[in-house]
């Protein structure tokens, strides 16, 4: 929007006229909306125009329109005129008509050659301003509020709030004790010869001899084999080398010594010497450490129904 567009006459008959022109764009903001204004000056050639550096800030008043950004100046190339553009992009900081408070602009015209003085013209922008509205009308959701509450509104009686809160506090020791039961554990007793039996089951649905991997078959029958006297006796650790687990279990007249170093010696030599073992081989091993589980596991089972009859009558 064009805000201004005049001619400013010289201060002596000799001196040519100087045109300016001020634009505003957009002319009617809200708060903290930016806005552009344009100040564009013409004046005779070989004079020197100064635009302000921006709103003047040194009084409160003036804070409430701030600039944004630097001032931007264009110089239009004219051999017959000096033509400037100062650009400014502001922005407002209260509702009403606010005043830009921008300085004057100061064009400066040097002595002529006919003996004329130098000329300095001032062009007052004092009486810019712009219009800001609110962010919002003042009853933009067209209701009318509801009437205050009194401030110690009548409510249940004091002893009812502490009645519920009893409850709760009942309820909450309840679902604790219901909970507390629930999650109790309960003794499983597992038994060591079901779960070696399953293990060499599983291990025979993998197909691991069909498939060429006759060590690796070996090797995981040996596992089973030591899980299992793990579970069943006491001292015999999957940790110990064969020979630590051998000598732990010398003493011990449930275990078939002879054929279960068969077995642990067999699957060292395939694990650790890379001994080649044939399909046939492999399936002996198995053969032999699943009889040395069943009978350790007998002997075991023997030996603890021999010692409950003594035990009864040491109760007794």
């Amino acid at each position: 929007m064009l805000i201004a567009l005049a001619l400013l006459a010289a201060q002596d008959s000799g001196a040519a006229p100087v045109r300016f022109g001020v634009r505003m764009q957009p002319d009617t903001v809200t708060v903290g909306l930016p806005f552009q204004v344009v100040v564009r000056v013409r004046a005779p050639r070989g004079a020197r125009i100064v635009f302000p550096d921006g709103p003047d800030t040194t009084s409160a008043a003036a804070s409430e329109v701030q600039a944004l950004d630097p001032r931007v100046v264009l110089t239009r190339p004219d051999t017959t005129a000096v033509e400037m553009t100062a650009t400014y992009r502001l922005a407002a900081w209260d509702v009403g008509r606010q005043s830009l408070h921008l300085p004057n602009v100061i064009v400066q015209e040097p002595a002529t050659q006919a003996g004329g003085p130098a000329v300095q013209r001032t062009i007052p922008l004092s009486d810019l301003g712009i219009v800001v509205r609110a962010v919002a009308p003042r009853d933009s959701a067209q209701r009318t509020p509801r009437p205050a509450r009194d401030f110690m509104g009548a409510g249940p009686p004091w002893w009812l709030r502490w009645l519920w809160l009893a409850l709760l506090l009942v309820l909450a020791a309840a679902w604790w004790l219901w909970s507390r039961r629930r999650r109790r554990a309960v003794a499983v007793v597992i038994d060591p010869l079901a779960v070696a039996e399953e293990a060499f089951e599983r291990l025979n649905r993998l197909g691991l001899l069909e498939a060429g991997e006759r060590g690796r078959y070996v090797a995981l029958v040996t596992d089973v084999v030591r899980d299992y006297l793990a579970r069943r006796i006491a001292g015999a650790s999957t940790a110990l080398t064969t020979a630590e687990l051998m000598a732990a279990l010398a003493a011990d007249a449930r275990v078939p010594e002879q054929r279960l170093h068969a077995v642990l010696s067999e699957s060292d030599l395939v694990k650790f010497a890379r001994h080649a073992v044939t399909a046939d081989g492999a399936r002996e091993i198995a053969t032999t450490a699943r009889g040395v589980v069943r009978d350790v596991d007998g002997a075991a089972r023997a030996a603890e129904l021999a010692s409950a009859p003594a035990d009864g009558e040491r109760a007794a």
